[in-house]
């Protein structure tokens, strides 16, 4: 049995299977349906269209079939055809019915992202969290706090690298425009990419090899690109239109150019507002500030709290910012209230949020802090130290969901594209990542759907016929 969208409870796939279509209602994905607030979901999600012309894509499809795609780490190809494939998946996305065709293109999946907007993804983690806490399964608890990066999926970046990329990109437009315009030009693409290989085949590579490297790429950017802005200028002289994206990319190998000449011509490799991939010019590097083989990422960096098992995104960047401010910690404090209605009883961190502003804004807020104390021991200092050695103990714990979530959960790369689809991917993992743990937890819990042993159900509970 299975509540279908209407809120009836309904036996699926009845004319298909035996039994009367009945689907064993202690499935993983039907628990998970039950932990999701559909009906708010899906009237946010019909807000995003006109009720004229073509009607839209189903929401609850596509909720489900995003909510999957964050809960089984499959690609979007993947992720339909292993939707055809099993019927608890398709009770999980609302069909009521057994459905052997495609029921949309992946390629559908893109186009609805990219129109609901990373507003949308924000408020399904909103309502879908506050339908755990409504039912108790996230508790108002102890508050850890800590930040981490989320790679982007670009290949690590080299100067070198990068001019080449932005060079092949130029030259393929400049043939496309130039063809328009019937004009040839000398891009030296042939002898830029022999140039482009020999460096990149040298496993030992000298400061003299890389700055010579770094001295051929720039000066074919530097033709290329005035080759291209040749090319544009003459076009919009004949009346043609030119697309805003060529332009915006176009924009970004100027800067990348700019930005490369002036480290090579002064000799340094750090400049404000760097970029690393010329496909994903929003991506930064974040210097982590620890030791080992990664001692700088690439992607956003985001400040999270953890709650009881639970982690939330409170605060979201692609650009580097130190999570110990008295600003982040402070929205980081309101976003736990407005969760869960009151500040949270402690607040655990590393010696990185021990600051003299971070402990005057517990003390006003009345937050008890796990911050290493400042000026003279009290007189209860061993009982301070003992709580103080527990609450670092327990900070563990957001730093394991951290692993946890990037080696399962898809936080280790982030693959949708663009700004906002960096937060996007990272929302929805997160939401999929909460929802695995509310059901370890639901499973101590009898499911809503299952009758009991003696067969009576709940009116007959209501009205004292059940067991007492």
């Amino acid at each position: 049995m299975y509540s279908g969208k209407d809120g009836r409870v309904v036996p699926l796939f009845k004319e298909l299977f035996p039994f009367g279509g009945q689907l064993e209602a202690d499935n993983r994905w039907l628990r998970i349906a039950d932990l999701i607030p559909w009906r708010e979901l899906e009237l946010e999600y019909n807000t995003h269209f006109s009720h004229l012309g073509r009607p839209e894509t189903d929401g609850r499809l596509f909720l489900g079939l995003i909510l999957l795609k964050h809960l089984t780490g499959l690609s979007d190809r993947e992720l339909v055809q292993s939707v055809r494939e099993n019927v608890y998946q398709q009770a999980f996305c609302g069909f009521e019915e057994f459905v052997t065709d495609s029921a949309l293109e992946p390629s559908t999946l893109t186009k609805l992202r990219k129109r609901l907007g990373v507003g949308f993804f924000k408020s399904m983690e909103e309502k879908t969290h506050r339908l755990l806490i409504e039912r108790k399964i996230i508790g108002a608890k102890g508050m850890l706090a800590d930040a981490t990066v989320f790679p982007e999926y670009v290949k690590h970046p080299n100067d070198v690298g990068l001019l080449n990329d932005v060079r092949k990109w130029l030259v393929g437009n400049i043939k496309t425009l130039g063809g328009e315009l019937g004009r040839t030009c000398r891009t030296s693409c042939r002898k830029a990419k022999q140039s482009f290989l020999s460096f990149s085949k040298q496993k030992r590579r000298s400061r003299q090899m890389v700055r010579r490297a770094q001295k051929e790429m720039l000066q074919f950017v530097r033709r290329n690109l005035g080759q291209l802005e040749e090319l544009v200028g003459a076009l919009e002289e004949r009346g043609r239109f030119v697309e805003d994206s060529l332009r915006e990319r176009l924009e970004t190998g100027r800067r990348i150019f700019e930005q490369q000449m002036e480290m090579y011509r002064e000799r340094k490799h750090r400049v404000d507002g760097r970029i690393v991939s010329f496909h994903r010019d929003y991506v930064r590097p974040i210097k982590r500030g620890k030791g080992g083989r990664k001692d700088t990422e690439f992607g956003p960096k985001g400040a999270l709290s953890h709650v009881g098992g639970f982690l939330f995104l409170d605060k979201f960047s692609h650009d580097n910012y130190s999570e110990a401010t008295r600003e982040v910690v402070d929205g980081q404090l309101a976003a736990y209230q407005q969760r869960f209605g009151k500040l949270p009883p402690s607040f655990t961190a590393d010696r990185l949020y021990g600051t003299r502003e971070n402990h005057r804004l517990m003390k006003e807020r009345g937050v008890r802090a796990s911050f290493k104390p400042l000026g003279r021991p009290k007189d209860d200092g061993e009982t301070s130290k003992r709580w103080f050695k527990k609450k670092q103990r327990e900070r563990n714990r957001i730093e394991g969901s951290f692993g946890h979530g990037k080696n399962h959960c898809g936080l280790d790369c982030v693959r949708y594209h663009g700004v906002e689809g960096a937060e996007m991917w990272i929302r929805a993992s997160i939401l999929g990542m909460n929802l695995k743990t509310a059901l370890a937890r639901s499973l101590k819990q009898p499911h809503p759907g299952k009758q009991p042993r003696n067969g009576l159900g709940e009116d007959a509970k209501r009205d004292g016929c059940g067991e007492t």
